[in-house]
């Protein structure tokens, strides 16, 4: 783990354009909404952050937190989303620490319980989550697991 560098976006708000752009990359949303959603943060006009992995300042793993990831479901908020980590520096723990970390900061601002939604099974429950129920994504017939973290 010393090769990596954890830190919020407030920690390092120059990051703001290329961590939107990576997230875009690897989720396919547009990356304007990732920048709405980081100006915001960066502003102080939510808590709702950004978080990174870094390694020789390339990103390599981060997650974000929003008030709704594509479901049907708006009761269930804030969600945890675009938990991703690169293929080379997956086996790391580089997910688990930020998980450990969002679950953490977000405890300490007084925002709990968090949400996740996924498609993953016996990940999240190593860090801490339970599974809650299957919801309907937005503008989809498929279904996915939220999860919650207390």
């Amino acid at each position: 783990m010393e090769q990596y560098r954890f830190l919020t976006l407030r920690d390092a708000p120059g990051l703001a354009d290329a961590a939107a752009q990576w997230f875009h990359e690897k989720w396919g949303v547009p990356k304007e909404a990732y920048l709405s959603c980081m100006r915001a943060y960066l502003g102080g006009e939510t808590e709702y952050g950004w978080y990174l992995c870094l390694s020789d300042d390339r990103i390599v793993g981060g997650l974000g937190v929003i008030e709704n990831d594509f479901h049907e479901r708006a009761d269930l908020t804030p969600n945890v989303c675009a938990v991703y980590t690169e293929e080379a520096h997956r086996g790391q723990g580089i997910a688990g620490r930020l998980l450990e970390t969002v679950v953490r900061d977000m405890r300490q601002k007084g925002i709990s319980p968090l949400y996740l939604l996924t498609d993953h099974v016996d990940f999240y429950e190593r860090y801490g989550w339970e599974f809650l129920c299957m919801v309907q994504n937005a503008g989809s017939p498929e279904l996915s697991r939220m999860y919650v973290h207390r």
